[in-house]
């Protein structure tokens, strides 16, 4: 995904996008996430989290 790329995801029923940029910034700061933050990503079908 390019950092200018947007894509639309579902987060409880409610829809937002989410940006090459924004996953490139949480790929870089993984090793800060919290357990919580980690799971929601698995959830959503991440696969490195």
């Amino acid at each position: 995904m390019s950092r200018g790329h947007a894509e639309e995801i579902a987060v409880d029923g409610e829809t937002e996008p989410v940006t090459g940029r924004g996953v490139s910034n949480i790929t870089s700061r993984r090793d800060k996430l919290t357990h919580e933050q980690l799971a929601a990503l698995r959830e959503l079908g991440v696969e490195w989290a």
